[in-house]
């Protein structure tokens, strides 16, 4: 009796140990997360796909990467959290990563020297979308328009567009909502401009072109040119036809490289990992956007003018990216 006693408590003490070791085995995860944007972007299907390449093909010593797409405030909220470093990585605008780093613009005064880049991504579009009555940038003086939260870059770019073209934020009205919001009140009559820079196709802009009339507002010529001389990271660019419904001509705009971004406290193996599997699944992610298929590794180090993270050079140099 007290050896079949022993032999139950043995079994017991095996099957706890067992079920122990199973949970210790189910939680060999490491987690990583990528910032993104509204949900109105390109952000955030982007990330949400990138997420979910990373979770399938990559792993740390045995262990996988449990990768998440977390919505964000874009490209200055993002970099504010890489600088923090509340999360692994995020996706930010070559332009506002600069700033962050070298502490100017919104940054003044708070250089975030620890932030690292990954690798760059895709061209974002400057699209300057407005009711049907409107149709050059000058138009809108006393106008209402949309350029995202204060101290965004949305918010940098629509000041040094108004002063481009012999304007002040007082000659318009601003108004702060997302892309989404901002669509909304334009297909409501509530707002007349929004700036929204994003990949192209934007799925909130193809929402509201198939339900409403608007224009995209050309942004070209001198004014242009002389942005481009303090912000030149802004490359002109073309916003085809047809890439939304009833814009039946190609509009000259600008538009500047994305950037996937971390910090210098990642670990080089997961900086390594995470590079690796986007760049050798670009494929997988051009079939979830049409700008995934602009994600190449030959592009990879296009705009990028932070420090690269060890671990993600080390990758640029076994593909001979980098010497």
């Amino acid at each position: 009796m007290k050896i079949m006693k022993l032999k139950t408590v043995l079994l017991t003490a095996a099957l706890s140990a067992g079920l122990v070791a199973g949970a210790v085995q189910a939680q060999e995860r490491v987690f990583f997360g990528i910032a993104t944007g509204g949900t109105g972007g390109t952000y955030y299907p982007l990330g949400g796909m990138l997420a979910q390449v990373i979770s399938n093909n990559a792993d740390i010593e045995g262990k996988k990467l449990s990768a998440t797409a977390e919505t964000g405030n874009a490209s200055v909220a993002n970099a504010s959290l890489l600088g923090r470093e509340s999360i692994e990585s995020a996706f930010v605008a070559a332009d506002i990563l600069d700033a962050a780093y070298k502490g100017r613009n919104q940054f003044e005064g708070k250089a975030m020297k620890n932030l690292r880049a990954l690798g760059a991504l895709y061209p974002e579009t400057v699209q300057l979308i407005a009711q049907e009555g409107i149709t050059s940038f000058n138009d809108l003086e006393g106008k209402t328009i949309s350029s995202g939260s204060p101290g965004s870059g949305q918010w940098q770019l629509l000041g040094d567009l108004l002063a481009a073209h012999g304007m002040s934020r007082d000659s318009v009205t601003e108004d702060y909502s997302s892309f989404s919001q901002s669509a909304e009140k334009i297909k409501d009559g509530n707002l007349d401009a929004s700036l929204i820079t994003a990949g192209s196709p934007t799925s909130s802009l193809v929402e509201l072109t198939n339900s409403h009339t608007v224009n995209v507002i050309p942004l070209s010529g001198a004014p242009i040119k002389e942005l481009q001389k303090t912000q030149p990271y802004y490359a002109s660019t073309i916003l085809p036809a047809g890439t939304y419904k009833g814009i039946d001509k190609d509009v000259e705009t600008i538009a500047v490289r994305a950037i996937w971004a971390t910090h210098s406290g990642l670990s080089d193996e997961i900086a390594y990992a995470v590079t690796k599997a986007l760049y050798e699944n670009t494929e997988t992610l051009g079939k979830v956007h049409v700008k995934g298929k602009e994600i190449t590794l030959e592009r990879a180090l296009e705009s990028v003018s932070i420090p690269l993270h060890p671990g993600a050079e080390r990758y640029y140099r076994e593909k001979g990216i980098i010497d």
